[in-house]
């Protein structure tokens, strides 16, 4: 092989192949688990830290090719590696949405023996998704961040309340998503029913008037600012639901070396309530994620 296009070919092949690799192992079964410190909602036992669901769907909350890399990268095959791998590292919680291979994943965890229990973000589904959601046994289910805060927006939250009194109707724990810790504060105000709290660390749906008035101009994409962790988990620390704290990395951006990674974990874990946990999605395309970020977080804990 003398032709250096030929050359050029086979080590772009070699390239892709080397990334095409799954980097989590493929366990014929659920294995013990090394133990994560675990908190009680409801009537159950929930590991401090939950397995995200972002990067498997191909919210990369960055650029449209890494989203697209991610959504690629999550084959059915490596959802179910993704599953299997959280749950032998010590998470027994996976945080997901409504996803066809996440639900398959599931299934086929099951028949291995796993145990992984699922919290399900949506939106108020259609009633053959609710069936399928409800068929799959989670644990709660929770309203979508963003369509919670465009209907606080639009003075809509009465359909919050209706999703939580449609999820005990189906004998379910009732949580609710936002990014902004005044609906928070609003919500649990309010007296209504809901189980727990996913808190986005980051703000991300600040409304474009609002930021034109502030900055005197508007971001072209979404917004990361570097006190808006302080601002949700001041008021994390006031509600008395639980709450599980997601965006932990700023959606990548924190994950510069391992150590920008452990301080940013060490934070919120020290600003956030005994009785909370984090949901950290990971994409172990590089590296393992999974066993570095349990890691970190039974190191924190053990510490606290």
């Amino acid at each position: 092989m003398n032709d250096p296009t030929d050359r050029m070919k086979l080590n772009r092949r070699r390239m892709l192949g080397a990334v095409a690799l799954p980097l989590v192992a493929r366990p014929a079964a659920a294995t013990t688990p090394v133990s994560i410190p675990a908190v009680t909602i409801g009537k159950f036992q929930i590991t401090r830290l939950v397995a995200g669901y972002n990067p498997i769907g191909g919210y990369s909350h960055a650029v449209p090719k890494l989203s697209a890399i991610m959504r690629d990268w999550f084959t059915p095959q490596r959802t179910l590696d993704y599953a299997l791998s959280c749950e032998r590292n010590g998470i027994n919680t996976w945080q997901i949405s409504v996803d066809q291979r996440v639900f398959g994943a599931i299934r086929a965890a099951r028949e291995r023996g796993s145990k992984l229990q699922i919290i399900c973000l949506m939106r108020d589904e259609e009633p053959a998704t609710w069936k399928e959601i409800v068929d799959l046994k989670p644990i709660a289910v929770v309203h979508h961040g963003g369509v919670t805060d465009r209907f606080y927006y639009r003075g809509e939250q009465g359909k919050v309340r209706d999703f939580v009194k449609k999820a005990h109707d189906f004998g379910l724990m009732a949580g609710v998503s936002s990014h902004v810790p005044e609906h928070i504060a609003r919500l649990e105000d309010a007296g209504w029913e809901q189980d727990l709290y996913m808190t986005c660390l980051y703000n991300v749906v600040r409304e474009a008037a609002a930021l034109k008035a502030g900055l005197g101009d508007v971001p072209v994409d979404e917004l990361f600012l570097s006190r808006d962790p302080e601002r949700m988990t001041e008021v994390i620390r006031q509600v008395r639901r639980p709450c599980l704290a997601f965006k932990v990395f700023a959606a990548g951006r924190l994950c510069n070396n391992q150590a920008s990674m452990e301080k940013a974990l060490r934070y919120v874990y020290q600003r956030i309530k005994p009785g909370d946990g984090l949901i950290v999605g990971m994409f172990p395309i590089l590296t393992d994620e999974i066993a570095m970020n349990t890691g970190m977080v039974r190191q924190i804990l053990a510490e606290s």
